[in-house]
């Protein structure tokens, strides 16, 4: 046996309780490992640990495995009655036994040896304090991101001079174009009828720039925006027709008209604000007021971003205060945290216990674009924005020469990192303010709609980005943030677009298969570049989805009610083909 490749600890996401009464359990092990069985029961069972009862515990195998690029990963579910479990694994491959324990293997003899203390793995107890709870709410949410000074200009009479006529085209990080609050509330039905159940918006508080993640004023809604009492008849609107709302929070750092930053480029080390920086060299800014000195921001930005010291009990403060203030007075129902992974887990954990005790199903969402497993235990974020798994589809369908069992390698690594109740609601993109968008990156519409089919049948909770209804490109940062083009909304071949998203959407919503977290990669199809996996619901109905990423039609069959297709005829899926099926039962 490679007894290398066999992995397990009684911690993070190889063994947590799912609630109260579930403990999921996972298992690493090679490709040579056939067939695993738990061993598992009350740690008492026998009597006190250190008698000298013989545990025994109940024998049950584990059917579910997910395939990895060099190991399997096995997952069961456990109820244990008393909410406290033992357990080991024993590990068949086709010529041996082995019997894996927290200190390591043994055979059945090793096992039976009278008086061998056993080290089993041991769950002393499901504490419900320290169950990994996230908001139920957000599985079932479709989310639009919406760039607000590019989205709708609603109030044009007010511009000030420096706005733009709105146009579509290229744009920079310098214009403003006028996109405000009432230009949002003012399409609040365009989002309804389209299927939307969520809106994430950019930066909206006080800032010099157009994307705002300069921040000035962290109570005040930017007045290019319009005022609070706006931002709260936006919020009261998107309420009434089911709609959450989902705000940006920018805490690594200020704009360097942040008042407390003002104070220390005028006091330097004197400032009562001087612990709120990160900065390496006092003498210098209270000798010259040294706004330009990279060394006194973080490195991740431009020079006029000043790095908050995250840490500082009185930043922490602060900010925790600023975030109940905006579910108060705005009663928002999601915070994204930008550079999520750069403030500190002090902050965020101390920042999660106070917005739960006023708001219990607040999302808490980080921005972070790698594996986020550390801040993801139940004490900080919700989840995470998936740009792994944006990514790997990214990467599937630029190169060829990768064979279909790669795109499933990738996939379960997105959904094995995590916790189940973290999978069920992380926040799933193909494109954002941050990327190229969508359709520039092969300007193709079949491969356009294979990937959103794929962002709206795996587990989490998927958003599109504003202008992806009708396949609107831009290039990267700052391109992607172009305006929407209102005026060509209603054109025939942009209607068909719409159409075709209010389509995902629907069976997204409507197919409690397509929001599970249950999916497995069967690969009836031959060729190396069709892809195919199956959702299950709870009741085991099936749902297919198959992408024809070849270079030729292929028989897939026919059977099932198609809920959504392109390029597909009577069995038969052409390249760059589509289709969602719900299997015959």
């Amino acid at each position: 046996m490679d007894f290398a490749a066999v992995y397990h600890k009684t911690s993070e996401q190889m063994s947590y309780p799912l609630d109260e009464d579930r403990l999921i359990v996972n298992l690493k092990t090679g490709y040579d490992v056939k067939r695993v069985f738990i061993i598992h029961g009350d740690p008492f069972d026998a009597g006190i640990l250190g008698g000298s009862e013989r545990w025994s515990g109940q024998r049950k195998e584990i059917v579910y495995k997910k395939r990895l690029p060099h190991q399997l990963w096995w997952t069961t579910t456990l109820n244990p009655p008393y909410k406290r479990c033992k357990y080991y694994f024993e590990l068949h491959t086709d010529g041996e036994v082995w019997y894996y324990f927290e200190d390591g293997f043994l055979t059945e003899e090793q096992v039976n040896m009278p008086g061998r203390l056993l080290q089993y793995f041991i769950v002393p107890w499901m504490n419900p304090a320290d169950v990994n709870r996230t908001p139920s709410w957000v599985n079932d949410t479709v989310w639009y991101q919406i760039f607000p000074d590019r989205f709708c200009n609603g109030t044009p009479d007010r511009d000030d001079p420096d706005i733009l006529p709105w146009q579509t085209g290229p744009v920079t990080n310098k214009e403003k174009y006028g996109g405000d609050l009432e230009g949002i509330r003012g399409k609040l039905p365009y989002l309804k009828d389209l299927g939307i159940t969520g809106i994430y918006l950019n930066p909206i508080m006080e800032a010099e720039t157009n994307h705002k993640y300069d921040t000035k004023d962290y109570t005040k809604i930017d007045p290019s925006f319009g005022d609070n009492a706006g931002m709260r008849r936006l919020v009261d609107n998107a309420h009434s027709m089911g709609i959450r709302v989902m705000v940006d929070a920018v805490f690594n750092h200020c704009g360097r008209k942040f008042a407390p930053w003002l104070d220390v480029l005028e006091k330097g080390a004197d400032s009562p604000y001087s612990g709120w920086f990160m900065v390496n060299d006092w003498s210098q800014i209270a000798k010259t007021g040294n706004t330009r000195d990279g060394r006194f921001y973080s490195f991740a930005f431009a020079d006029w971003m000043p790095k908050l010291n995250t840490n500082n009990p009185e930043v922490i403060d602060y900010f925790c205060g600023v975030c109940e203030q905006w579910i108060r007075e705005f009663d928002i129902d999601a915070i994204r945290f930008d550079v999520g992974n750069e403030v500190s887990h002090r902050f965020l954990k101390e920042m999660r216990r106070r917005l739960k005790r006023i708001r219990p199903d607040i999302y808490l969402l980080g921005e972070i674009w790698h594996d986020a497993s550390q801040w993801l235990m139940g004490d900080e974020y919700d989840s995470v924005m998936n740009y792994p798994l944006m990514s790997g589809i990214h990467d599937y369908f630029l190169d060829a020469s990768m064979d279909k069992k790669e795109l499933e390698y990738m996939v379960n690594r997105c959904y094995t990192m995590y916790m189940q109740q973290n999978n069920n609601v992380l926040f799933n993109l193909l494109d954002s303010h941050d990327t190229e968008r969508l359709m520039n990156r092969f300007h193709d519409p079949d491969i356009f709609y294979q990937q959103l089919a794929v962002l709206f049948t795996l587990p989490g909770s998927p958003c599109i980005y504003y202008g992806t209804e009708i396949a609107m490109e831009g290039g990267f940062d700052p391109d992607c943030r172009r305006c929407m083009p209102w005026d060509e909304i209603g054109t025939a071949e942009n209607q068909e677009k719409i159409g075709l998203m209010k389509q995902l959407i629907r069976i997204r919503q409507t197919e409690e298969t397509c929001r599970s977290p249950h999916f497995h990669f069967p690969n009836q199809y031959p060729d190396r570049r069709c892809v195919e996996y199956i959702k299950l619901d709870p009741d085991n109905r099936e749902l297919e989805v198959v992408l024809n990423c070849s270079d030729g039609p292929l028989n897939v069959g026919e059977g099932g009610e198609i809920l959504f297709a392109r390029k597909y005829d009577g069995g038969i899926l052409e390249k760059n083909g589509t289709l969602i099926r719900k299997k015959a039962l």
